[in-house]
């Protein structure tokens, strides 16, 4: 089912408690790094980087693969995706051979074709999320605006 609704993607936050992360980085500069270092640091969660060119983020084992992973550790609750669009049925599939019953795409990673594999798998999917962002925003980390500046004011700070 693909979760549209605010509710149904809190709840999935809220029974994850392994992430494997498909397409980490160790740099500091990319979106899949800022999202996997936020994420490992809330008490909830146990997020393992996969990527194939690293073996490890911030001392993270990492493994190179979803079948590695789950050979290893078993299925995933949830895998969340940084990859390109061209590349997500392939993700689809290696999530459903590892038994993952949700996936997550995050911003800008759409592929109908994959979307409809696993809706139809029956997997729980969230399409055009941050899952970082979903998170804070359900946590008190982000505003109504997106952002927690944690001034309590409408007035402009004196330069």
């Amino acid at each position: 089912m693909i979760l549209t609704i605010p509710s149904q993607r809190r709840a999935l936050l809220e029974r994850v408690r392994t992430i494997a992360l498909v397409g980490a980085s160790d740099n500091p500069l990319r979106p899949s790094y800022t999202v996997f270092s936020y994420l490992r640091r809330q008490p909830e969660y146990d997020v393992t980087p996969i990527n194939p060119r690293l073996g490890e983020v911030d001392g993270i084992k990492a493994y190179p693969s979803l079948a590695a992973y789950a050979a290893e550790r078993g299925a995933p609750d949830v895998v969340d995706v940084f990859r390109r669009s061209s590349e997500l049925v392939s993700v689809v599939n290696d999530a459903l051979a590892s038994g993952t019953k949700a996936i997550w795409f995050q911003y800008g990673v759409i592929n109908d074709n994959a979307i409809a594999l696993a809706e139809r798998s029956g997997m729980d999917v969230v399409v055009d999320r941050c899952m970082k962002v979903e998170h804070a925003r359900f946590h008190g980390g982000l505003s109504t605006t997106g952002l927690n500046s944690g001034v309590i004011t409408s007035r402009w700070r004196p330069r």
